[in-house]
């Protein structure tokens, strides 16, 4: 008969035993445990050696217990202060007493907790009781019976001793015992893990599973004609295809739907992903990406977006103005001054303006942007007229938001132009769908809306599958000419806004904004680097 090396020798090791205890053979023959049990099964399957199976308890020290094996536990000290002291004392006074008492200089040093967690281990042993604000001595604690071991402190005793047999715990060992060791020990295991599992951290009980190996007839059988053994391997080496090893070897089988241990490699945040992404989508678009300060002037973030200085948005309570610095340059004067004019009368863009005096101060003011849109209108102001165009600008916006489930006080927008003297509706929501469809929402719909800087305006909505519902994303629209003509643009220009921490609660089913920057790491290692 032929078998692989291990088979050989498990089998050969039953023969010469009769029966063999399986954990015994692994702890002398320094075997691979799984390959062992694996060789096991196999001789089992092929009939040569039956394996019988039995349960058993395994105990070892808790580290809480740990403290214990070289000094008594505290209610056995707090009882020896009592009997030092005549059978009673304040419980709050307890632990003054411990350095007058004779022979607890290995004791463990006790303070007003550790006598509270003791008195009900004293009261359960029936060493003493409370009364008042007094611990007095019951018959049991006074009398001679006091001095025996209990079973408890000699469950610890055992454990705590010299090791014949260990468990690796951490970066060293423990000893470990069955409950048939303990009691030929003189422990009695009942009494003793009655007391100590009702005290956390001081025992650990495992049940562990006992294999014995027989050999069968058929296995006699094999041995005495002689077992022949060819080598296994894992993996295929150059030095085996070489030297023709490999003709004689038995290669193990993988079993791929086997359960392995989950690796979790650095990568990262799934919505840093998600801006990545975006970017990507609109470079493949042919877009220009454009950046601006995340400090702007009002000038930038109000003036040139045609909102008027009195707009509720410009105040205190909406935006975060910044001390330092306190001012910010403005553009070219002539820039300026046509911005004015159109705030004031509308100046040459047909409009009849909001007819109030522009303050050019309140334009130097500097605030933390509101919008990304801050962005595209600079990158407008430098656009050569007549010339069609395609910009867009990711980052953070800043806004004195109430906190909750969609909303934070900075989150993050994709602003994106386009110009063109073709631009149209049509085009605007042909571009937007496209963006979306690359996203993974191919279904985009769009609603008539109403904001300050765009005319005609329309807010996007994206069907999300997973809750068979539009949800909205942005608003979009085309820039009034009382925000372009300023800047020298004559064409029309597209213009939208969306909200990127909407999008990935979306993508990644998010039920609230803040689990995307609290995220906990089970979610962090668990989201997926793509969507199906």
């Amino acid at each position: 008969m032929e078998l692989p090396q291990q088979q050989a020798d498990l089998l050969a090791a039953v023969a010469n035993a009769g029966a063999l205890d399986l954990n015994e053979y692994l702890a002398t023959s320094r075997a691979d445990q799984s390959q062992t049990a694996a060789a096991a099964t196999m001789l089992e399957q092929a009939g040569l050696v039956t394996v019988a199976e039995t349960s058993f308890d395994e105990f070892r020290l808790g580290p809480d217990a740990a403290a214990y094996r070289d000094q008594p536990l505290p209610e056995r000290v707090i009882v020896s202060i009592l009997r030092h002291l005549g059978g009673s004392c304040v419980i709050t006074e307890i632990p003054q007493h411990a350095p007058s008492v004779a022979k607890l200089d290995t004791a463990p040093k006790l303070d007003a907790g550790s006598v509270g967690q003791a008195l009900r281990w004293i009261q359960q042993r029936g060493w003493a009781k409370k009364e008042g604000d007094r611990l007095v001595l019951s018959p049991a604690g006074a009398g001679p019976e006091f001095v025996n071991e209990q079973p408890d402190e000699r469950l610890i005793a055992f454990l705590g001793g010299e090791a014949d047999s260990t468990v690796a715990v951490g970066d060293g060992a423990e000893k470990t015992a069955t409950a048939e060791e303990l009691a030929a020990a003189g422990v009695d295991v009942a009494a003793a893990v009655g007391l100590l599992g009702k005290r956390k951290g001081f025992l650990i009980q495992k049940t562990r599973t006992r294999r014995q190996l027989k050999i069968t007839d058929a296995g006699r059988k094999a041995i005495s004609g002689g077992v022949k053994t060819r080598r296994r391997v894992t993996q295929l080496t150059p030095e085996m295809i070489q030297d023709g090893s490999w003709r004689g070897a038995d290669f193990a089988s993988y079993d791929v739907s086997l359960a392995a241990k989950r690796l979790y490699p650095g990568k990262e945040h799934p919505f840093q992903r998600t801006l990545d992404r975006v970017r990507r989508v609109f470079l493949e678009m042919g877009f220009t990406e454009i950046v601006s300060p995340w400090v702007e002037s009002g000038f930038w973030d109000f003036d040139a977006l045609y909102q008027p200085q009195d707009h509720p948005a410009r105040d205190m309570q909406d935006t975060f103005y910044v001390s330092q610095p306190d001012r910010c340059n403005l553009p070219d004067d002539a820039l300026v001054e046509r911005i004015k004019a159109t705030h004031e009368t509308g100046g040459d863009t047909g409009s009849s303006g909001w007819q109030y005096r522009w303050n050019r101060e309140l334009a130097h003011k500097p605030v933390l942007r509101t919008h990304t849109t801050a962005a595209t209108i600079r990158a407008l102001s430098k656009h050569a007229a007549g010339k069609p165009g395609k910009y867009f600008v990711i980052g953070p916006v800043f806004r004195r938001e109430t906190v909750d489930f969609k909303h934070l006080p900075i989150f993050h927008q994709v602003d994106g132009i386009i110009v063109d003297p073709k631009a149209s509706l049509a085009m605007l929501k042909g571009t937007l769908a496209a963006f979306y469809q690359k996203m993974g929402f191919p279904k985009v719909q769009f609603s008539p809306s109403f904001f300050p800087y765009t005319e005609p305006s329309a807010e996007v909505f994206a069907y999300l599958e997973r809750r068979g519902e539009f949800v909205e994303m942005g608003g979009s629209g085309i820039f009034r000419p009382e925000v372009t003509r300023p800047l020298g643009i004559q064409d029309r220009v597209l213009a939208w806004g969306l909200g990127l921490e909407r999008l990935a609660m979306l993508i990644h089913d998010l039920p609230a904004i803040g689990d995307i920057y609290f995220a906990s790491m089970p979610w962090l290692r668990e989201a997926p680097l793509s969507r199906a």
